[in-house]
């Protein structure tokens, strides 16, 4: 087993890698839309308390989409390798429709299972976290 650290994708919340290769497997441990080296999270306004206090969920797609890809080059892997992703939203009555949409734009060949769920919370002031398996055979790019 070999763990993963990507250097342009944000810290983990825990004491967790990024993934964990075993075998042909990539693991991708939850992955939100923080921002790689800084703090505010991109697409999110907190209140005094450090409450989310608007949001949009399209900017906040947008950067998990780049924090997913930093984390699939730093493993060896690419976009295509991906099999099986599970969604977490906060909202999915007014999420659900935007975050697809952008989704779509960025599966348009590769088409991995997909699983996606409302939960009330995510363990960071986000709205939208996603959990990942990649196929990488030999630990290797493949075509």
């Amino acid at each position: 087993m070999q763990e993963v650290m990507a250097e342009k994708a944000p810290e983990p919340v825990g004491p967790y890698p990024h993934a964990r290769q075993v075998g042909d497997f990539l693991f991708l441990s939850g992955m939100g839309p923080r921002a790689a080296g800084q703090k505010d999270i991109p697409g999110v306004t907190l209140d005094d308390q450090g409450q989310i206090a608007d949001y949009c969920i399209e900017t906040q797609t947008r950067q998990l989409f780049t924090n997913l890809n930093a984390v699939l080059t730093s493993a060896g892997a690419q976009w295509s390798d991906l099999v099986d992703i599970t969604v977490f939203l906060t909202n999915m009555d007014d999420d659900f429709k935007t975050f697809n949409r952008v989704y779509a734009e960025y599966f348009t060949d590769n088409k991995p299972c997909r699983t996606t769920v409302e939960v009330n919370k995510l363990p960071t002031p986000i709205a939208v976290e996603l959990k990942c398996m990649a196929y990488k055979p030999g630990g290797t790019n493949h075509a």
